[in-house]
């Protein structure tokens, strides 16, 4: 079957347009309380949180009807990060979490992506069930009476997940003396953020704190972190965290403004992992876009880096395929197996702090002996159609001279957007000048291949 609701994160649009309207929610709703009522023999039981958006109010109803409909039971967090209803699912033995998020895209856009019952998100043969149901008509026949569902506020949510938070933090540690800043670009994590580092010990500055139902992710966050850069340089902060608005992913920031991307942070990591051996066969999980000094401090660490598709779905799915505990994407996505089924910003930062209180070095000396990176360099073009890459002979051509041209020396990689018709063109090597004209020269000839 080839899904057309259900892209790579879920299902993402134009909130109250085709697929994210409020009737489609409903139908959502209702598939996934008839597909769990296949599964269980008691009242199926739903998680549902949100980030800040506007139209979170109007889907959560939708979608709460949905499952309600069917017979569900509704648990409704209100906002919460997308890793704090992963958390809950698994905790609370809810059958099944749902986020109603669209992560870093604009106010306008939202989305919906379920997680099982074990918090991780659902396979691709479950995502495909669902979208069958959704369309088609066995939703149709429903419970009356005494069947019908109800949705329940759980109060208690935020204290749960901050909780759990405060426990991946070493014990013996805290974060007193520490200046934070945190800009949860107004988005699903602006109270629970603060409030885990706050309960540590830290001196928080918060900025993103203030969401309106519309600024979530504009001009802050890890979207935009000079933001954060600045209120670190202004309060003479230790370290900088941006989140994105659903609180998956963190970009952080040193104490002199710089930033510290998920490529950096990565290695941090692993290499500490590596040493405690915590880093399950010795092994790090990146994406294709992770840069080549990633793989090359990894393996200096004596360990190794395996690469998969972009997306975080596909390096937890990588991970919990082969046994591997830690990996992320240069974007910020960090996924800590040991401790969650999902990216995990705050998570994530707290397990860089827990680095910098055990070495007592400032993040500024870790960064810069995390990784030496090679010059990357990435250009997109916006063409007619999508058409494969071997049907596009000068592109072929293009990425074949530049191979030839790198050796061994540097990575080239061309792939298409996974929701528009857009070439993406990423190309490594030792001469950033030389990879410019490279990667310019693969543009060209897509166009051409276009015309």
């Amino acid at each position: 079957m080839t899904r057309k609701l259900f892209g790579t994160d879920g299902v993402r649009g134009l909130a109250n347009e085709p697929p994210m309207t409020p009737e489609t929610a409903f139908r959502i709703g209702l598939a996934i309380a008839h597909q769990l009522r296949a599964r269980v023999t008691h009242q199926p039981r739903v998680i549902i949180g949100k980030d800040t958006r506007l139209s979170g109010y109007m889907l959560e109803t939708a979608l709460s009807s949905g499952i309600c409909a069917m017979g569900g039971r509704v648990m409704l967090s209100g906002p919460l990060p997308t890793p704090a209803v992963a958390y809950l699912t698994q905790s609370m033995r809810a059958d099944a979490g749902v986020v109603i998020s669209a992560s870093h895209n604009p106010y306008a856009d939202n989305g919906i992506k379920v997680f099982g019952a074990d918090g991780y998100k659902l396979p691709d043969a479950d995502e495909e069930k669902l979208e069958s149901l959704v369309a088609g008509s066995e939703v149709d026949k429903r419970p009356t009476g005494d069947g019908i569902g109800e949705a329940l506020r759980l109060d208690d949510a935020r204290g749960r997940y901050v909780a759990f938070c405060k426990a991946s933090f070493p014990r013996d540690l805290t974060l007193d003396g520490m200046r934070l800043v945190v800009d949860a670009a107004h988005g699903a994590a602006y109270r629970t953020a603060p409030q885990v580092f706050e309960e540590l010990g830290a001196e928080v500055v918060t900025i993103g704190v203030e969401p309106n139902g519309i600024n979530i992710n504009d001009k802050c966050g890890a979207l935009h972190p000079d933001n954060a850069a600045r209120e670190v340089k202004k309060h003479r902060a230790d370290l900088g965290i941006a989140l994105d608005g659903d609180a998956d992913r963190v970009i952080l920031i040193d104490e002199r403004g710089q930033q510290v991307d998920g490529d950096a942070i990565m290695s941090l990591c692993a290499t500490r992992m590596l040493k405690a051996r915590t880093l399950r066969k010795k092994t790090l999980v990146a994406t294709v876009m992770s840069n080549l000094g990633l793989e090359r401090a990894i393996q200096q660490a004596g360990g190794k880096l395996v690469r998969c598709a972009v997306g975080d779905r596909y390096v937890v799915e990588t991970m919990r395929k082969n046994g591997y505990s830690f990996g992320g994407e240069q974007s910020g996505h960090l996924v800590f197996l040991d401790h969650s089924t999902t990216g995990d910003g705050t998570l994530a930062a707290l397990q860089v702090l827990s680095i910098m209180l055990r070495e007592k070095r400032p993040m500024s000396v870790l960064a810069s002996e995390a990784l030496e990176r090679v010059p990357q360099i990435l250009l997109n073009t916006t063409l007619k159609k999508r058409r494969p890459l071997a049907e596009m002979p000068k592109t072929a051509a293009a990425i074949a001279d530049a191979e030839k041209k790198l050796g061994k020396h540097g990575r080239v990689l061309v792939r298409w957007s996974g929701t528009e018709p857009k070439l993406r063109v990423m190309i490594e090597g030792p001469d950033p000048t030389k990879i410019e004209q490279l990667a310019k020269g693969i543009i060209a000839a897509a166009e051409q291949d276009a015309a």
